[in-house]
């Protein structure tokens, strides 16, 4: 009995150790593999909503990790997402076109890569009972902004095409205030996304006048927001680049194919956000991705350089860019 207790006792050890050593070399292995994933971080340009999706999604349906990559997407500390992205402290982010322009006249070497969305969704909202329905009933009225001198620049020029006096426009600092906020202080319009706040009116049952930007002139049709990364990323290292955006574009075109998925995934990601709110705009988004591009991403010489004329020559800008230095189509899948 003595002898079989023993030979139990080291067949048990035993079991144990190879029990244990296989385990080890299970976390060993996945441990490996983690490592030789190449860790990146990707800047968002403000808190995450449908316009990030697609980087949600590539991130948890394994596109990321496919292209040999560990992506941690974090929001913008302080400084603009250009800026950051252009000091390296980020491989990639989320920013706009005006402030790409800007970057770019200040000698800030960064380059957006892909549109996130194809056409301007944004544009000027009111109550329908104020009976806001062109920029020449902008005259006398009162807009909420957020001080931006683009802003000045963007309504006067629609303004003066409509035969109506700028000077008449009173024009309120809204700060941190939302749009449906600002309506209770006395804004009689301000500048919204359709894909967001204008969803958000729709659910709340408010009754609102749109004037979509783009349609007043195509110089307003610029990419908002864009995918964008440092001149030293794109020169040393063009490999992570095409890996990072074709990962995106399988990102993105999940968003357009599975808008209901690819809303849970962002509500995952994102669970603060209202879940029909996000469910809405994924679905609008769904048709604004890419909508009448070849592909998802793509972007045009033209709208790049009329815009950055437009910035110019309102002194929205010191300098004019030349658009081939502000935007590249090469990495697009």
């Amino acid at each position: 009995m003595k002898r079989l207790f023993i030979f139990i006792t080291i067949m048990m050890v035993g079991l144990f150790s190879l029990s244990g050593c296989s385990n080890g070399e299970k976390q060993s292995a996945e441990k490996a593999e983690e490592d030789n994933l190449q860790k990146i971080t990707v800047l968002l340009d403000w808190v995450p909503n449908t316009n990030h999706t697609g980087l949600f999604a590539a991130k948890d349906l394994g596109y990321y990790e496919a292209e040999g990559l560990a992506v941690e997407i974090m929001q913008p500390g302080d400084g603009g997402t250009a800026q950051l992205i252009g000091a390296g402290t980020g491989e990639f982010g989320v920013s706009y076109q005006e402030d790409v322009t800007t970057a770019r006249s200040q000698d800030i070497p960064v380059v957006a890569i892909a549109a996130v969305i194809q056409h301007n969704t944004s544009g000027f909202a009111s109550l329908k009972a104020k009976g806001i329905t062109t920029p020449a009933d902008f005259s006398g009225k009162t807009y909420g902004g957020w001080g931006s001198p683009a802003e000045n620049a963007i309504i006067s020029a629609i303004m003066e095409k409509d035969h109506a006096d700028f000077s008449t426009l009173n024009i309120m600092n809204i700060g941190s205030f939302d749009f449906f906020t600002s309506l209770e202080k006395g804004v009689d319009f301000a500048w919204i996304f359709q894909g967001w706040t204008g969803i958000e009116a729709q659910l709340r049952n408010i009754e609102l006048n749109f004037i979509r930007l783009s349609e007043l002139n195509p110089v307003f049709d610029y990419y908002t927001p864009v995918i964008i990364a440092s001149e030293e990323t794109i020169e040393q290292n063009p490999e992570l680049a095409e890996k990072f955006i074709r990962a995106a574009s399988r990102g993105y075109d999940y968003c357009i194919e599975h808008p209901e998925e690819a809303a849970q995934i962002l509500l995952d990601n994102a669970p603060e956000l209202d879940k029909e709110l996000v469910l809405r705009s994924q679905e609008y988004l769904a048709a604004e991705y890419k909508a009448d591009a070849a592909r998802w991403g793509e972007m045009k010489t033209e709208v790049w350089q009329r815009y950055a004329d437009f910035m110019y020559e309102n002194k929205l800008i010191d300098r004019n860019i030349k658009a081939e230095e502000a935007f590249t189509n090469r990495f697009l899948y």
